[in-house]
């Protein structure tokens, strides 16, 4: 069995932070002498919270079976369940702490992990913030680059390890002809507000797309390109 999976992170609010921790966040923007130039970094440096496990947190893990081709999203939310037949989605609504012990329980059991930019994002930030949560990660699945015994991280293979350039994952499965998650108008920037207005369902499915695209790019990949 082999797990593909994505997950979804929202930033806290800075204010949350110590000051310490804020001006951290803030050093280069306060640099600036331009007050407009200041002001559109300090953005991009709040809005950037999302991307780091010590200021932002898991809303939603999505796994993708690939021997059953079935689906279980993970979500923020209070029992909330449902099954999208059609799909082949299992809709599970939960909090952080459970998702990330679920999460290292079924992919202790993989053969193998696929993701999308998974070694540089999704995998050492459900460590990191595992362990921020007190929770043991059951796998290390970042020991060896090269190694794709146990991850196969599709960026790093369309890339050929950082040889070429890299796109987003929409514009490789745009160039393959697969279906891209972006096609619903929704991208990883409207998380946060999703989640700020509530909506932590439709964040769920966009995931639910995520991976079902991430799937469909690894069958490419396997078949024309893993030699």
């Amino acid at each position: 069995m082999e797990i593909v999976f994505d997950i979804e992170t929202v930033g806290c609010d800075i204010k949350e932070l110590s000051e310490s921790q804020q001006e951290f966040i803030l050093r280069y923007a306060e640099k600036e002498t331009d007050e407009a130039i200041r002001e559109q970094k300090q953005e991009e440096a709040i809005r950037l919270l999302s991307l780091y496990p010590l200021t932002a947190k898991v809303v939603t893990i999505g796994m993708l079976n690939t021997e059953t081709e079935k689906s279980l999203i993970l979500f923020e939310g209070s029992e909330e369940e449902w099954e999208n037949e059609e799909k082949s989605i299992h809709y599970k609504s939960t909090n952080e702490t459970e998702m990330l012990r679920l999460f290292w329980e079924y992919v202790k059991k993989a053969k193998r992990i696929i993701t999308f930019n998974g070694r540089q994002f999704d995998v050492p930030f459900l460590m990191t913030r595992s362990a921020m949560l007190k929770i043991k990660p059951t796998v290390n699945f970042l020991k060896n680059r090269y190694d794709i015994s146990r991850h196969i991280d599709l960026l790093e293979m369309f890339t050929y390890h950082g040889l070429v350039k890299k796109f987003n994952l929409d514009f490789y499965c745009r160039a393959f002809g697969i279906e891209s998650p972006k096609a619903d108008g929704i991208t990883g920037m409207d998380v946060k507000q999703l989640y700020n207005a509530g909506l932590t369902k439709d964040i769920a499915v966009y995931c639910g797309n995520d991976i079902k695209a991430t799937y469909e790019l690894y069958m490419f990949w396997n078949e024309y390109l893993n030699i």
